[in-house]
Parts: C-alpha cells; sequence; structure tokens
C-alpha cells in the first residue's frame, strides 16, 4: 500500500501545521508527519544526500547532489494527499434466507434474480413465500389480530411502504396488530394468491433488511425438501460497494466520508466515497487488515461485475494555496532539515531552509514553507 497525493484547484480540508513541523487536518483529522515524508523520500530513491549527522557541527550546508542538475519551478495550488490500495467491487450486504415451512421447495430463483419487497421469493408445495423489507427481527412467530412487537411493527411499515394502507389508516411505527394490519394483509394476500385471513403464519414472509435483494446462491433447487431452519438462499442488496481490506495500522489515515477515485477493470475511474472503517482487525496472510466500505457515487458506471478487482484511490489529507516543489529539489541539512537552492540572477544562487508538508508520491511534489519562497521561482534540481 502506498500514499500519494495529487494537485488541483478543487476545494479541499485545510492541514494547518502543529509548529513541530507536522501536519494535520484542521478540525482532528489525520495528517502525515515529516518522519513519514523522510521515509518516503528514501524510498522513492530522489537522489537526495543526507548530511552525515556525526560531521562537523560548524558546517551546516545541505549536502548537493553529484549529478547534473537542471531546474524546476515553485509551485502553487491544492494539494491532496492520497492512500491507494486494491479492492473489491460487488454488492452491500449479505443476507441468509431461513426457510421455516416443511415440504417440497416448488420454485426457487436463479444466482443474479432481483426480488422487490411485497414479491414472491420462493414456494413451498405451491405456496408463495413473500420478502418484506424488516430491519428488527427475523421471522419467529405467526402474527395475528391484537399481538405487539418489533415484528408487528416492521409488518405495519412494509405494508405502509407498499402502498395497501396509508399513514392515515396505519401507523408504520405502530407495534401493535390492529384493524389497519389485518385489511392491509388481506389485500397483500389477495395479490399473491394466498387465503385473505389477515393472519400471518409462519413462514408465509421472509424479513430482509433490504428493499430489493439480488440472489448471490442458492441452496435448494426445485423438487428438493424445505427443511425448517434450513439455509435455502443467501441474497444481498442492489446498492453497489467496494470493499478494501486496509492494514489495520493506517485505520487512522482513512475516515468516513472520504472522497475515493475508483478505477474499474476497464480502466475507467468513477467517484465514490467512504460509509465505512471497521473497528476489528482480521488476520490476513501476515498481516492484520480491517474492511474499508465505499459507496460508489455513480452505481451504473460500475457496472454488473461481481467480486471484481478494482483500485481505489482515498483521499486522507489536503491543503489549499500550498507551495509545493519537486521532492529532489529538497537539500538534506544536519538535524533533519531541508532546504532549497533557488536560481539568482547572474548565476548567484541561495538557499531557503524549508519545513516539508503533505507529500504526493505520484508526482513526486511536496509541499513546502520557507522564508523567502515563492510561486515561480525557478530552483535547481538533479537532472534526469
Amino acid at each position: 500500500m502506498s500514499s500519494t497525493a495529487e494537485i488541483s484547484t478543487d476545494d479541499a480540508d485545510v492541514t494547518e501545521p502543529d509548529g513541530n513541523g507536522r501536519r494535520r487536518r484542521s478540525g482532528g483529522r489525520r495528517g502525515l508527519t515529516a518522519a513519514i515524508v523522510v521515509t518516503l523520500l528514501v524510498v522513492a530513491g530522489a537522489g537526495i544526500v543526507i548530511t552525515d549527522p556525526f560531521g562537523p557541527k560548524e558546517d551546516d550546508t545541505p549536502a548537493r547532489p553529484s549529478t547534473r542538475t537542471g531546474v524546476a519551478e515553485v509551485a502553487r495550488g491544492t494539494l491532496s494527499a492520497r492512500t491507494q490500495d486494491n479492492g473489491t467491487l460487488g454488492y452491500a450486504g449479505d443476507y441468509k434466507v431461513v426457510n421455516k415451512n416443511s415440504g417440497t421447495v416448488t420454485k426457487a430463483p436463479g444466482v443474479g434474480t432481483v426480488v422487490r419487497q411485497g414479491k414472491v421469493l420462493y414456494q413451498v408445495d405451491g405456496k408463495p413465500v413473500v420478502f418484506l423489507y424488516g430491519a428488527y427481527v427475523p421471522a419467529y412467530r405467526a402474527l395475528e389480530w391484537r399481538m405487539k412487537g418489533a415484528d408487528v411493527q416492521q409488518l405495519n411499515a412494509a405494508l405502509v411502504s407498499l402502498g395497501y394502507a396509508k399513514k392515515s389508516e396505519l401507523d408504520p411505527d405502530s407495534n401493535y396488530f390492529d384493524w389497519g394490519t389485518y385489511y392491509a394483509l388481506r389485500e397483500l394476500q389477495d395479490d399473491l394468491g394466498l387465503k385473505t385471513t389477515g393472519k400471518l403464519p409462519l413462514g408465509q414472509a421472509v424479513f430482509l433488511s433490504a428493499k430489493e435483494v439480488r440472489v448471490t446462491k442458492v441452496g435448494a433447487v426445485s423438487g428438493a425438501p424445505a427443511q425448517p431452519g434450513s439455509v435455502l438462499m443467501e441474497v444481498s442488496s442492489t446498492q453497489r460497494q467496494v470493499t478494501v481490506a486496509l492494514n489495520a495500522s493506517q485505520q487512522s489515515d482513512v475516515a468516513v466520508g472520504d472522497k475515493v477515485t475508483i478505477t474499474l477493470p476497464n480502466g475507467k475511474t468513477t467517484p465514490g466515497v467512504v460509509t465505512s472503517v471497521g473497528k476489528v482487525a482480521t488476520k490476513t496472510d501476515d498481516s492484520m487488515t480491517i474492511d474499508v466500505r465505499i459507496k460508489p457515487l455513480n452505481a451504473k458506471a460500475t457496472g454488473e461485475l461481481d467480486q471484481a478487482p478494482v483500485q481505489v484511490s482515498i483521499v486522507t489529507g489536503s491543503v489549499k494555496n500550498a507551495l509545493t516543489v519537486p521532492v529532489n529539489a529538497l537539500l538534506a541539512r544536519a538535524g533533519g532539515e531541508y532546504a532549497v537552492e533557488v536560481v539568482g540572477a547572474g548565476g548567484k544562487n541561495r538557499l531557503i531552509p524549508v519545513t516539508t508538508g503533505l507529500f504526493d508520491d505520484s508526482a513526486g511534489t511536496v509541499e513546502v514553507k520557507g522564508e523567502g519562497l515563492r510561486a515561480g521561482q525557478k530552483i535547481v534540481v538533479p537532472s534526469s
């Protein structure tokens, strides 16, 4: 995994110095320390010569590259740090459909079938089992007149959502099975070709916490025995989602709401946003990872591929109106400090001490601050 950044003119969160040469996001968001920048500089092999810390203390002149030199320009703009990693494109949610009936499976959906709430999910002995939205509890008892509970409330809410009753006729927040529930349920049963009893027998409905599901796995085909308590199929929601197994040590680098660029298998990119960051680490090979979930903002752009490999670039920090220079323009000074060599008139160059901020790994640039440094100045860099 690598941390990168890009310069743009778009608005972004401002990072501010904390007085010790480190960077942080305003509002308590995480930043990149100067130590991280130094590490990245070494890994990048930018041609920086580090002054011997055991050398003479009276000479604090930055060491110069032994290669030929060229010039670059100090730039100003918005710099955004990024965390890059591989991800998996699929669908949000993972639900198991548990059968409550005894008999024979007479109809089962195929993998990839999309079923909306209020529609038949499967059949046992020719009797439809309807899928209803319910985020509280699974079906565990028959429901009828004068009963109370969370399961009754989610039945009321589903009946109103499907249009079998108006809110003035049936309170969707009520946990009481009243006349409104009775008559609305009869209408649903009539539409499904069931006996209009106004009672909901155990096994006639499956409650799942999605209003539309996509079948991902079928455990029983038509003609197979249906055992109470058996898992007949697995489903997901139809909402597109990217999952990233992020190294647990980088948990603080990513937060809910971070903007994301998703690179699809066809090479095209589409925007997304982080919706959750895991708090429980899982051991994967030789590392500990957490799940980061990302919602694509343009679901249509992601197509219909499931479990497809993608690359994600998460914006983890940014600073506006930043002065930036190429990384290889930095000259190391004693004490872990840096300077840049500004080109002067008549070949009279001068060194300007600088402090570093966010680092752009992909572009090879870094945010810097220094007295007398300004956009447009020419600075010395090693020539390629």
